[in-house]
């Protein structure tokens, strides 16, 4: 390493760590980088001679190497692997230092780290990186949470790294605590419910309508030029295009093993919802459908048992599955923001929705035109208890209800799997249904576990009836 001192250090050199360390250098930033194993950081310098990389051979010689206050990015494996290169650190770390967990860390881990630097000179944030590792390269969404006083000292160096869109760089301070992992949990919920709606949708026009895969195409592509305008549509073009490398006359989506994986943020999202008390079920739907597809095997033999008859869609259009893609996803949104207000308000998070609305315009895997919609509906009323309500997303709702109600109907007629789809319908109804049948259930547990109900004429009263 040179004697001159490094701006900024990204500690791990995976994929996603040194495309941010690239990411840095490519804006002007003197960039240290470490890695467990010294030889790969090395390496990573060899590769990308451009960057300019100083090698650290320990974390001593990291520290010791940095300008002060020394900003630390690590990029490791969440979980055992953060706190292991923390201990190594804190040695060396000295008065206002901040060290940067950007991984995928569970908020509670974040939380946990943040309470152990309130008792030390340096300072702690957590901070949520979308956009995989091209993200992390050119330009990702990034969720920062924790002391302001190291996000105002990280502004800059953040401000470059992050994407660009037409409201400014995808990068705002999230909050205080773990609020930046949260924040970027709940991103990853409502990616996993925006791709299940949007893969069952693509069921419904190939299956239900027997539409040919480049009709299909050629519907996401027209679906992408309106309010649908987003990453996910425009990947989900692509792959309706691709052909099979093995058998250029077929799809490459037909030949993939309908068993979808997961690393895990969707269940964190779910159990963090039922903590704080708030319905997530399109996202819930989403976790669930992908738990299904794991059981392959099972599936098979369940449809040999049943012999389920699955007939096409009636006086459906692909016009009416775009209408209830956007209503679902509208539902999904909906929860997630209720779910960030909550955590918000019992966590003390004190979150910006409008701004962290704004910062996945660009850079991140749910990165769409429909955000701008979100972003005004927050920025027009701060408290706004659920994004459904605003009157943007009331007329959208209206508009979209009928063909949404069609659609879902329709396809469990023909007997169409739609998780995500029916979730989101059955959501919105109950929401919308001033008196439901919890007075049921309230009588139910009464009877027999002498739990108590409140009368509609005598409220915030407890009431218990010998049955």
């Amino acid at each position: 390493m040179s004697s001159e001192k490094n701006d900024i250090a990204v500690i791990g050199m995976g994929v996603m760590g040194t495309n941010l360390a690239r990411n840095f250098a490519s804006r002007g930033q003197k960039v240290a980088i470490y890695n467990y194993e010294p030889q790969q950081a090395v390496a990573v310098a060899e590769k990308f001679p451009e960057a300019k990389f100083s090698v650290a051979m320990t974390t001593e010689q990291l520290v010791s190497e940095l300008s002060r206050p020394r900003k630390i990015i690590m990029m490791v494996t969440a979980g055992a692997a953060v706190d292991s290169v923390l201990d190594t650190l804190v040695p060396y770390l000295e008065k206002d230092d901040i060290v940067v967990d950007a991984g995928n860390s569970h908020f509670s881990d974040t939380d946990r780290r943040a309470k152990r630097a309130e008792s030390e000179p340096w300072r702690f944030v957590g901070m949520g990186v979308s956009g995989g590792a091209e993200g992390a390269l050119l330009g990702p969404s990034i969720m920062p949470g924790g002391d302001i006083e190291a996000w105002n000292e990280l502004k800059g160096s953040l401000e470059a790294a992050a994407a660009v869109s037409d409201s400014g760089p995808c990068v705002a301070y999230c909050g205080t605590g773990s609020a930046g992992h949260f924040v970027k949990m709940v991103h990853n919920g409502i990616e996993y419910g925006d791709m299940q709606l949007i893969a069952e949708s693509a069921v419904l026009m190939r299956q239900g309508l027997g539409m040919p895969s480049r009709a299909v195409a050629n519907t996401f592509e027209e679906w992408n030029k309106g309010e649908l305008d987003s990453f996910l549509i425009q990947i989900t073009t692509d792959i309706f295009r691709k052909a099979d490398p093995k058998n250029p006359d077929a799809l490459l989506v037909d030949a993939i093993l309908d068993k979808a994986g997961q690393k895990g943020t969707g269940r964190w999202t779910v159990l963090a919802a039922v903590e704080l008390g708030v319905a997530i079920p399109t996202i819930s739907a989403a976790v669930d459908a992908r738990a299904l597809s794991a059981q392959k095997e099972l599936r098979v033999r369940a449809e040999e048992t049943f012999k389920p008859r699955r007939t096409s869609l009636i006086d459906i259009s692909t016009e009416d599955i775009r209408s209830a893609l956007f209503a679902a996803k509208i539902a999904s949104y909906t929860q997630g923001f209720a779910m960030l207000r909550a955590a918000s308000d019992e966590r003390g998070y004190g979150c910006n929705f409008g701004e962290i609305s704004k910062i996945w315009k660009e850079g991140c895997i749910i990165r769409a035109q429909f955000l701008d919609q979100v972003s005004e509906a927050f920025t027009e009323d701060p408290q706004l208890p659920l994004l459904a309500l605003a009157p943007s997303f009331q007329k959208s709702l209206a508009t979209h209800m009928p063909a949404f109600r069609r659609v879902v109907s329709s396809a469990l007629s023909a007997g169409l799997p739609i998780p995500g789809l029916a979730a989101s319908l059955t959501y919105f109804d109950t929401l919308s249904m001033a008196r439901g049948s919890a007075n049921i259930i309230q009588a139910q547990r009464d009877y027999f576990g002498s739990h108590t109900y409140e009368r509609l004429d005598n409220p915030g009263v407890s009431e218990h009836t010998d049955w």
